[in-house]
């Protein structure tokens, strides 16, 4: 698989990423990797990054890695993000980089139910580090996948 590509065409997908400045820089099986720059409209009243941006930089990257690992089945599956939980542990100065796991070992069984019951649910872990590589936030996205009809 080319998942340049798809690094790429994931990136144009979805234009509101893009007026944040988010990259999406790394696309795998059960991996995404986006950076969130330092950018002064990107700063809350404490000039630290905002809650907003730093939700939308592990949004991002969970979705990453959840294409990373069903990009065999794109074509015939529709994603939703359904929940999520975000726990601010520093204040995040800086540019942000935001990794998602979506665990490889679960990704047989995944596709094993979503076949049997035409659905799954499943959570994307994301951590969001600084340039220190301290982690200034740790997120949870709950990822919904029904096969079409």
């Amino acid at each position: 698989m080319d998942f340049e590509a798809l690094r790429s065409g994931l990136a144009q997908a979805i234009p509101y990423n893009g007026h944040l400045g988010l990259e999406l820089v790394e696309v795998a099986p059960g991996r995404g990797v986006v950076k969130l720059p330092d950018a002064q409209q990107l700063h809350n009243h404490v000039g630290s990054q905002h809650a907003g941006a730093l939700f939308s930089a592990g949004e991002f990257a969970s979705g990453g890695a959840f294409v990373g690992t069903f990009y065999e089945r794109m074509g015939s599956i529709t994603p939703l993000a359904r929940s999520a939980e975000i726990d601010y542990r520093k204040i995040a100065k800086g540019e942000i980089t935001a990794t998602a796991r979506l665990d490889g070992d679960d990704s047989g069984a995944l596709f094993e139910r979503l076949e049997a019951e035409g659905r799954v649910e499943f959570p994307v872990e994301v951590e969001l580090a600084d340039g220190d590589g301290q982690v200034v936030a740790a997120m949870t996205v709950h990822w919904h996948v029904r096969r079409n009809r």
